[in-house]
């Protein structure tokens, strides 16, 4: 994961000095960086089709984006993002309801192709590599409220998951109104291979960010 996120600013700084060495780049092709922050509303759903269900949960994300053109209508924005994620879920033990709450925190890195029909408005698409660092379980019922907490290790191969996502930005001089829309893919495992998790996060997206 450090590697990655070395990378990520690599990009950003090459991307920095190509810009400062070419004065005549005008506005529509200017290198852009920012900061953003909103909400997920997350939820997971069983990929086998079997009858599941649970109720979606608000999450904090928040990170910053560069955006670098490559010519006038397409380009790539890598970002970085802390995202919270989850969902709700009910169920009746023994003639009690028991009330599962779960948060999980992830560092997604997502790398978007751009497409720019017009100045103001931006389609994003593209793969995202998502790192799980904490997930929070609370167990609720009449009696007791427990709530149980995991750390893991974001260098563990075994927490890293392929997404895809998508979404539009628009874009009001120097602020971004952000809306995305995710969906898990494959998770990788610790022998290198990849598997097709049964049960997929999936979630929304919106911000409000600042670029320069």
């Amino acid at each position: 994961m450090k590697k990655t996120i070395f990378s990520v600013f690599a990009l950003i700084l090459m991307a920095n000095t190509m810009t400062a060495q070419d004065g005549s780049i005008n506005s529509s092709d200017k290198i852009h960086i920012g900061l953003k922050a909103g909400i997920n509303y997350a939820n997971i759903y069983d990929s086998e089709g079997e009858k599941y269900t649970a109720d979606g949960k608000v999450g904090l994300a928040a990170g910053g984006f560069v955006s670098i053109p490559l010519g006038e209508l397409f380009g790539i924005q890598p970002e970085i993002m802390f995202s919270q994620k989850g969902f709700q879920a009910s169920s009746n033990i023994l003639g009690s309801n028991v009330t599962l709450t779960r948060t999980t925190n992830y560092i997604d890195l997502p790398i978007f192709l751009s497409i720019k029909p017009s100045e103001m408005f931006t389609i994003l698409v593209g793969p995202q590599y998502s790192y799980l660092i904490k997930q929070k379980d609370v167990f609720t019922n009449p009696i007791i409220d427990v709530d149980v907490n995991q750390d893991f290790d974001t260098d563990n191969i075994r927490k890293n998951t392929l997404c895809l996502v998508g979404g539009v930005d628009f874009n009001l001089s120097n602020f971004v109104l952000g809306a995305r829309v995710g969906l898990d893919m494959f998770n990788n495992n610790g022998d290198g291979t990849s598997t097709t998790p049964r049960y997929k996060n999936v979630w929304a997206q919106a911000t409000v960010g600042f670029r320069l």
